[in-house]
């Protein structure tokens, strides 16, 4: 079992890409599960808590860059360690 005093506080705002500002390495040695609207999601990119939003990648849309278009999910957000 993990112990939560050792787990770092969870951010307002995530980022899963490593280029990203909102990335922080220590959060993602751990699992981190991602509620919106009461619903567990699986494929999410970034969440912001206060704004209520989380970003997923849609299925086969790339940008210029190679990287996944990303579609804004609006509504109640909780992110918590597992």
């Amino acid at each position: 079992m993990t112990d939560s005093s050792s787990l770092p506080a969870l951010p307002d705002r995530l980022s899963v890409n490593p280029r990203s500002p909102h990335h922080v390495e220590a959060v993602f040695e751990h699992e981190i599960r991602i509620l919106i609207n009461g619903k567990e999601r699986f494929d999410v990119e970034e969440y912001c808590i206060s704004e209520g939003w989380v970003k997923v990648a849609s299925h086969k849309a790339l940008d210029r860059r190679g990287q996944p278009l990303l579609m804004t999910v609006k509504g109640t957000v909780e992110a918590f360690y597992r």
